[in-house]
């Protein structure tokens, strides 16, 4: 009797040890679970907070590249042409009515330049202002030709020393033009886009370098100023706007003068009073 007692005991026991058991191995997958669900509610939590995160750098990203595009300026589209066989201006469109005419001014600057210039400026009318190197060696020079520059008017290539390209070497032809290239881009913040030799006088390596350097080489119809019959104001306006060598694009060439400086108004009186529209030579096609 006592050992089926404690048989049963026994018994009893090993099935009380075996719910145990089996209680705490479901409390474990339960726990199991629970761990894993409430990782997967994390992760999806996380994921969906990274896709949000993306979401908004993504259109914060579009925004600010909206904010930042900035558009690209057109470049002026040329309205004249240079012709090189007479050096005068011709209209790119070829049923452009009206008569023209450029001016421009050599020498510069010299003594008269700003003058001429806010006399232009005055009258709503351009010019170039053709540069020796020798005139913009001091910085009070230097300020001159920048004051013109703000003014609004194109400044050329006039050579260092104004010596006739004929008689210099190609090395030193080389210097002539490319050094006051330099100067002026130095001065104004732009680099030349026009040459004229001195005296008219160009070389075949001249006319090769000034192509190279992206600049539009330029002689003139005529002028006037240098010769000792119109050198005052009167018989110089007179004659610069009434001979007959004053054609539909015209390229007149005046200087850094006393006496062209004080024609210089009835110069542009005259020209406009025919009906000659003064061009702005930034609207000259350059190559």
């Amino acid at each position: 009797m006592m050992k089926k007692t404690l048989f049963l005991m026994i018994g009893q026991s090993v099935i009380l040890l075996f719910f145990l058991a089996s209680c705490s191995t479901m409390d474990s997958e339960t726990s199991d679970v629970k761990e894993t669900s409430d990782v997967s509610e994390i992760t999806e939590k996380e994921n969906k907070s990274d896709e949000k995160l993306v979401e908004d750098s993504t259109e914060d990203g579009e925004e600010q590249v909206e904010e930042i595009t900035i558009e690209e300026e057109s470049e002026e589209i040329p309205l004249y042409t240079l012709n090189n066989t007479n050096w005068t201006v011709e209209p790119i469109d070829k049923e452009a009515e009206g008569k023209l005419v450029l001016l421009t001014i050599d020498d510069a600057p010299d003594k008269f330049s700003l003058e001429m210039a806010k006399t232009l400026k005055d009258n709503k009318v351009k010019a170039i202002f053709f540069v020796n190197g020798h005139f913009i060696q001091s910085e009070e020079k230097k300020k001159l030709l920048k004051e013109i520059y703000d003014l609004g008017f194109p400044i050329g290539n006039h050579t260092m020393s104004h010596s006739n390209l004929k008689n210099l070497s190609e090395k030193d032809q080389y210097k002539e033009i490319i050094e006051l290239n330099h100067q002026i881009e130095a001065i104004t913040g732009e680099k030349p886009k026009f040459f004229r030799a001195p005296f008219g006088s160009n070389t075949d390596y001249s006319k090769k370098l000034v192509a190279e350097q992206g600049m539009l080489l330029m002689n003139w119809s005529y002028g006037y100023d240098w010769e000792e019959d119109y050198m005052n104001k009167d018989a110089l306006a007179d004659i610069m706007v009434n001979t007959p060598l004053l054609t539909n694009g015209s390229n007149l060439l005046m200087h850094d003068r006393e006496w062209t400086n004080k024609a210089l108004p009835k110069i542009i009186e005259g020209l406009k009073s025919k009906g000659y529209t003064i061009i702005d030579p930034t609207k000259i096609k350059i190559s």
